[in-house]
């Protein structure tokens, strides 16, 4: 009896499956060809590569690929975004969002009061602008008066000018003018994945196709293949000549070479990029001084930037990074890059107000277009949600 079920259960099974195989395939179509099985022929090409893409064959695929002026194509306003403000307010769309859309929910329908202010301290420390700096912007607030039970827009416009303020305090414009002896020359720093390559030729693109210098790079990370490899594809992009070593080799030697040779070729700006190994934060401080010291053999001015490439998605861990470089190279200026990653855009300000240090540039998205110098109105009234 079990066997009668069981054959009768497969009779059935293989029924439905005739009936399936008639509705997807009509009597009419052509017969389906049987599988050709063959052995497949690996690329020897392919074998090179590991399934995982190598950090440089990522890099090599991006498309942005700069042109020269006489080279560049025609965009209009609509391909190239509606320009930098568009760039930088869609950039910081996630912490408009959240700063601009909780100043609504707070202040729409009453005065500031002590809850109100409670609740504006909160919003401003979880957008990253760190408790003094929320702390020193909510005073402005309560010394205020408003009339209005809907004060939102007030509101607004009293927190865009303090904050304007406090980006003002130490504004200053990057310097590319070359010195009587030699180029500007600048010691690039930053932690390991903060987009400290990319940035350094960004900045090439910069300076050599918008201000028309003449631009060398130095590959001083001898410690990652991949830095160098990506900063020799940024080098032949951007068609700025790159001084490089073997891994392993001198860090210090490799900038004096590069500033040899940049003074041979009458270069404008010198850029050296540099390791960001923190883990071994006594190795990082002896391989920066060295560096230094080593330039200040050619000229005691030497270097004339020191900058430290910040990653805005890490929020307040960025105020330890400049707290610690600050004790290993006396530092000049930052650029804080990947604004449009999240919603912490507010540490910008929280460095500013901290540090006194001039923020020398902003990145608020991957094209090679989306680092601008930086300007501290624009960037206020757009980080909390006003027109600019």
């Amino acid at each position: 009896m079990l066997f009668w079920r069981k054959k009768t259960t497969q009779n059935a099974r293989q029924e439905r499956e005739e009936a399936e195989d008639r509705i997807v395939h009509n009597p009419d179509d052509p017969a389906i060809e049987p599988p050709v099985e063959y052995d497949a022929a690996i690329d020897p090409e392919f074998e090179k590569h590991e399934l995982n893409e190598t950090e440089n064959e990522v890099i090599d695929e991006l498309e942005e690929i700069p042109y020269s002026k006489a080279e560049a194509p025609k965009k209009s306003s609509e391909d190239m975004g509606g320009g930098w403000l568009s760039r930088l307010t869609g950039g910081l769309s996630k912490s408009t969002h959240k700063i601009g859309g909780g100043l609504g929910d707070l202040f729409s329908k009453r005065r500031p009061d002590e809850a109100t202010l409670s609740g504006l301290e909160d919003l401003l420390i979880a957008a990253d602008l760190g408790p003094a700096t929320a702390a020193r912007l909510v005073e402005v607030v309560r010394e205020r008066k408003f009339d209005k039970e809907n004060c939102a827009a007030e509101v607004q416009e009293a927190l865009a000018e303090e904050v304007a303020s406090i980006l003002r305090q130490n504004e200053r414009k990057l310097d590319l003018e070359k010195t009587v002896i030699g180029p500007r020359t600048m010691l690039i720093c930053g932690v390991n994945g903060v987009g400290k390559t990319t940035t350094i030729g960004k900045l090439a693109y910069q300076f050599h196709y918008k201000l028309h210098k003449k631009v060398m790079m130095a590959a001083g990370d001898t410690f990652r293949a991949a830095a160098i490899e990506q900063l020799q594809i940024w080098a032949d992009r951007t068609k700025c000549p790159l001084v490089s070593s073997e891994i392993g080799a001198d860090s210090a030697a490799l900038a004096f070479t590069a500033y040899e040779k940049a003074v041979a070729d009458g270069m404008d700006v010198l850029m050296i990029d540099t390791a960001g190994r923190l883990h071994n934060k006594a190795n990082l401080m002896a391989e920066l001084e060295k560096i230094s010291r080593v330039l200040k053999k050619k000229d005691e001015t030497l270097p004339h930037e020191v900058i430290l490439i910040l990653d805005a998605t890490t929020g307040q861990n960025a105020v330890s990074q400049v707290e610690t470089f600050s004790q290993i190279v006396p530092l000049s200026g930052l650029v804080v890059t990947k604004l449009d990653g999240s919603a912490k855009g507010g540490v910008v300000v929280s460095l500013a107000d901290r540090f006194g240090l001039p923020i020398y540039a902003v990145g608020v998205g991957e094209d090679i277009e989306d680092l601008q110098p930086f300007h501290p109105d624009e960037f206020a009234r757009t980080l909390v949600g006003l027109p600019v």
